[in-house]
């Protein structure tokens, strides 16, 4: 069974949201995690957005990398530079993925422009997620 880790800061908004699209679109042949090299708690505008789309992530919580499981993953997609530069060494059988996208939690403006970048966030992490299922069918 492949297993992913999708990392980030605080583990409360991008890789939360990959992992709500992973569990979707990559199914239950996975193994799906995500953590943080911090604990930010769960962002509720990242499951706002993405009860939207019709994905309930509201389940998931903020958790901090496990080395256990990061050492046993498939692939490991960092989401931004601080966890790309703060994930502790993996085996060299884990492959690993920087996907830098940015901080919607960071997202200034009014209301209605903060949800505008979550909700870019929310689309491109769908987007890379379905062709990383497509890339996976295709073996």
């Amino acid at each position: 069974m492949p297993q992913v880790y999708f990392l980030c800061t605080g583990n409360s908004c991008r890789s939360q949201m990959a992992e709500g699209w992973a569990r979707q679109l990559l199914g239950p042949d996975w193994r799906i995690a995500s953590a943080g090299v911090e604990v930010h708690g769960l962002n509720p505008v990242a499951v706002q957005v993405m009860a939207e789309a019709g994905v309930d992530i509201s389940h998931q919580t903020s958790t901090l990398i496990d080395p256990d499981y990061l050492r046993t993953c498939d692939l490991v997609i960092t989401l931004c530079g601080d966890a790309r530069d703060r994930c502790p060494v993996t085996p060299a059988t884990v492959s690993k993925r920087h996907w830098p996208l940015p901080d919607p939690a960071q997202a200034t403006g009014t209301a209605a422009d903060r949800l505008a970048v979550f909700r870019q966030v929310r689309d491109e992490l769908r987007r890379r997620v379905a062709a990383l299922a497509q890339e996976a069918a295709r073996g």
